[in-house]
């Protein structure tokens, strides 16, 4: 481990698997993705996308469950997974989901999330450096030694 953490992190191209997983759990330990998640699922409920999406499987079920009897002896668990995999076939979660993500994440990318990502990113490379972004990584042994055991 002579040359330790920092010269491992400087040597590693952009791109490179290792670095990125690095970053990317960095970043959830700095409660990054539960922020985002939590902003969009604050904002998800008001878009027409997801109202459009939750009417079109309301109605959906009500016409299934129309074509039912219910009766005591009727099995809910099965007819619930039933209902389920045909909503899932049916390819409606897959059309609205991608509507809802145009309508909820989109706006957010980079505006909101694309430069908080970039000074975690900027933070974790070149720790105690100014707000200017970092070309290469540079020497971060102190905040990673915990992460990564030298081979």
């Amino acid at each position: 481990c002579a040359e330790g953490f920092g010269a491992y992190m400087a040597g590693l191209p952009p791109g490179d698997p290792q670095l990125v997983s690095m970053i990317v759990n960095h970043l959830k330990t700095q409660g990054l993705f539960d922020q985002f998640r939590r902003d969009c699922l604050a904002d998800v409920d008001t878009k027409p996308a997801y109202l459009n999406l939750k009417q079109r499987v309301d109605n959906f079920v009500s016409n299934h469950l129309s074509n039912h009897t219910w009766s005591p002896h009727l099995n809910k668990n099965q007819l619930r997974n039933n209902i389920r995999q045909l909503v899932l076939q049916s390819g409606m979660l897959e059309q609205g989901v991608d509507r809802i993500v145009a309508q909820v994440v989109d706006p957010k990318i980079n505006h909101i999330f694309r430069p908080q990502v970039e000074r975690v990113v900027r933070e974790f490379l070149s720790p105690g450096s100014s707000s200017e972004p970092a070309r290469h990584p540079k020497k971060h042994v102190k905040a990673n030694r915990q992460m990564t055991s030298c081979r």
